[in-house]
């Protein structure tokens, strides 16, 4: 009989958590430990000495604090879980800082049911585990086919937007529709569509994804 694997799951959506633990629970040798709704929960939780998880799985966007932050806690700690993240960005900027930070994994949450036991199994005997898409992402950027971030530092060009369009990159994020960007703010469809194109040329990034890794490493979800 295998040793069992105690895994912690950390996503600010109940019904994605239950989903994964209902995929988890079909390996006999995994064990649910626990979950949280928010990064500081995390830190909580893992704070507890009587708490125990050999596996986080951790979103990145996650209220209070962010999968950034939980990650960096735990770079200060001489001792720390084994970090798959679960994500829905699958950009290879994301998912190199991540990496840096610590994690062990990373699984695109369209890839979930596929690649999470494996993840886990992975992870917890010290590999480190991709989906395949993510994979192919880190393969296209590895061998230089993805678009360089520009020439001037992320945060001078994070200062220079307006709040306008730091408010609108913060909806993008939260994955609101034109629309419904337009009803919230109370501007014109085309206005918005006008500030969402000067933020992708100002942020010489390519996609609401790289919007999103924006909003999310400077705190704007």
């Amino acid at each position: 009989m295998k040793q069992k694997i105690y895994v912690h799951v950390a996503d600010d959506h109940k019904i994605l958590i239950e989903g994964i633990i209902a995929v988890i629970n079909t390996n006999k040798n995994i064990e649910i430990s626990g979950y949280s709704l928010t990064g500081q929960k995390v830190i909580d939780w893992f704070s507890n000495n009587e708490n125990k998880a050999d596996v986080l799985i951790l979103d990145i966007t996650m209220p209070v604090l962010d999968g950034f932050d939980v990650l960096k806690h735990f770079q200060k700690k001489r001792t720390k879980p084994n970090i798959i993240i679960l994500s829905s960005y699958d950009d290879a900027k994301i998912v190199q800082e991540v990496m840096d930070l610590g994690a062990s994994g990373y699984i695109s949450k369209n890839n979930a049911g596929e690649h999470i036991v494996k993840a886990i199994l992975a992870v917890a005997n010290g590999d480190r585990y991709f989906s395949d898409d993510i994979k192919q992402i880190m393969m296209t950027a590895l061998l230089g086919n993805k678009g360089t971030s520009g020439n001037l530092p992320e945060k001078y060009l994070f200062d220079s937007l307006t709040t306008t369009e730091k408010q609108v990159m913060s909806l993008v994020a939260k994955e609101l529709s034109t629309g419904e960007i337009a009803e919230k703010m109370k501007i014109s469809h085309h206005t918005v569509e006008s500030h969402r194109k000067q933020l992708l040329k100002k942020l010489d990034v390519k996609n609401s994804i790289g919007l999103a890794m924006y909003a999310v490493k400077y705190k704007l979800v």
